[in-house]
């Protein structure tokens, strides 16, 4: 298996850790629980922006070119439209 690979199925598994923690906090009662997976899941987060530098300086990851103020103007009226 190349760099490439194990790094792009290291992002997905932490894209999938952090929907779950997504599901799994608002649905905790105990609060001392809840705090740990708030925990987790930030130390998570920091694990994933590391993850996403390091595929961007490597170009295994190539976001999508900046909107254009057009697109985002555009948004903005969908949405304030609701």
């Amino acid at each position: 298996m190349d760099e490439k690979t194990m790094v792009a199925d290291a992002l997905v598994g932490i894209n999938g850790e952090l929907k779950m923690f997504g599901d799994m906090i608002p649905q905790t009662e105990n609060k001392e629980l809840k705090q740990c997976l708030k925990q987790i899941r930030n130390q998570c987060e920091m694990s994933q922006e590391k993850m996403y530098d390091a595929a961007r300086e490597r170009s295994y990851y190539v976001p999508a070119e900046k909107a254009t103020q057009a697109e985002i103007d555009h948004v903005k009226s969908i949405v304030q439209a609701k």
